[in-house]
């Protein structure tokens, strides 16, 4: 997508701080972090969000999962926890519209979320 601002990211139009690359997805440092660990993990195949994918996809999501707790256990939060997050659509926080994941660690999170 020309005007997506992680399409942008992916392919090296706009700078990010990357913390992983594979062939299917980067993870990225967030610029307003809500945590002291907060990285974006994102597809590299453009998403609009978890209503976009399809059943084909599932291999994709078990990846982003795998990759998240392997960062987890390289940054050492994986034994205090970390949360994972994923917004879909505006009304559920959703601001930019190309799927990502939220990886939160480094301070207490409380239930039920915002």
């Amino acid at each position: 997508m020309e005007d997506c601002i992680f399409c942008k990211i992916v392919d090296g139009r706009l700078p990010a701080k990357k913390v992983y690359e594979d062939e299917l997805i980067i993870a990225i440092e967030d610029i307003s972090p809500v945590a002291p660990v907060h990285l974006l993990l994102i597809p590299k195949r453009h998403f609009v969000n978890s209503l976009d994918m399809q059943v084909s996809d599932r291999e994709l999501v078990g990846h982003i999962f795998l990759v998240a707790a392997e960062i987890a256990r390289s940054k050492g939060i994986a034994e205090n926890g970390f949360r994972i997050v994923n917004n879909n659509n505006a009304g559920a926080g959703q601001s930019v519209f190309h799927i990502h994941f939220h990886l939160l660690a480094g301070r207490t999170f409380t239930w039920p979320p915002g």
